[in-house]
């Protein structure tokens, strides 16, 4: 994701709340955790991150209110494992995953997670060798990253417990009401959401990995790399898949499975975006919509606003000349 205008990751504290305002400051509050957020939808975009960190787990839990794709680099460092933390469409790699499906992530995994309304998710990430001392001792065998990401279906009083407790930790981060502040009860807390954790991932079925191979996982990672190091240049289709090494056709497929939209479709939203990122940053009294446009390889000024407003429902000047509104980052009670 973009980078965010104060760092981030010195505010993540014990536990706290952050708003966002605008989607390129999503980029840097994750920790280690590297988000590109590319909005698909029309309004003002609003988002609500609340984190907290125990001694081994770290928990967050995220709600949006537009649609949007999510490029998603995870840690190397620490196991992940995702889930949507109500009934609403959360497509992971292709897959849309129902309400009490986990998605346990391989090791560093790249991924593409996106939306087609609101969003609600959660994550929970911890140490490995924490993961497999715990499971050792809980189920008498170690649990590891899976080579490749895959959806999970645990027990629904597993999955239904994990999400009560999950929503629990979240709902005292924001109420600030003092019981996070108490070692007892957090150590605790964060006991039962690791023994709970455990019990979600021991299933023994293989999952549901990705509709489509890691080879396409690994084209559509490509691709992202291709777009980033051709930031704000419009390529062409041939372009792209000459960058990539690979058919057109094939693209296509991948972007339609992972994306939900033609890789130049894509590459449009994403400039887009960048460029309302920039609008909304900039002073209108020294910028105008002209230089922004020209900034991210708009040239045509015309066809720039028409697609603008058909894609965020106003136009740039409108955005231009709008105040600031500043994402806002809480410090967690001490």
């Amino acid at each position: 994701m973009p980078v965010l205008p104060t760092d981030a990751t010195k505010l993540l504290g014990k536990y706290g709340l952050t708003t966002f305002a605008d989607p390129s400051d999503c980029e840097g509050a994750l920790g280690g955790t590297k988000v590109q957020l590319t909005v698909t939808g029309s309004g003002e975009f609003k988002a609500r991150l609340t984190w907290l960190r125990f001694r081994y787990l770290q928990v967050l839990r995220g709600c949006e209110e537009l649609p949007r794709i999510a490029y998603v680099s995870l840690p190397p460092s620490r196991i992940v494992v995702s889930f949507p933390t109500e009934e609403v469409p959360l497509i992971w790699d292709g897959i849309e995953l129902r309400s009490r499906d986990i998605v346990f992530h391989s090791r560093g995994e790249r991924m593409h997670q996106r939306t087609t309304g609101q969003g609600r998710w959660g994550f929970i990430s911890l140490p490995a060798q924490q993961l497999a001392s715990c499971s050792k001792s809980l189920i008498g065998r170690k649990i590891n990253w899976p080579l490749v990401g895959r959806v999970l279906q645990p027990q629904p009083i597993a999955t239904r417990r994990l999400l009560r407790l999950h929503a629990k930790a979240a709902g005292l981060a924001e109420a600030k009401d003092g019981l996070l502040d108490q070692p007892e009860f957090v150590q605790t807390l964060e006991q039962e959401l690791l023994h709970t954790l455990v019990e979600c991932l021991r299933v023994d079925d293989p999952g549901r990995d990705g509709k489509s191979s890691r080879r396409h996982a690994n084209i559509m990672a490509r691709f992202e790399n291709a777009l980033t190091a051709h930031a704000g240049h419009p390529l062409t289709i041939f372009e792209i898949c000459e960058s990539i090494g690979v058919p057109e056709r094939t693209l296509r497929v991948c972007c339609a499975e992972f994306l939900g939209v033609s890789p130049i479709r894509y590459h449009l939203l994403r400039r887009l975006n960048m460029a309302r990122s920039a609008l909304r940053r900039a002073d209108p009294a020294s910028t105008s919509v002209a230089e922004i446009a020209r900034a991210y390889q708009f040239s045509e000024l015309g066809r720039f606003a028409v697609t603008y407003r058909t894609i965020f429902g106003e136009m740039p000047s409108t955005t231009l000349r709008s105040p600031p509104n500043r994402s806002r980052f809480e410090q967690p009670i001490r």
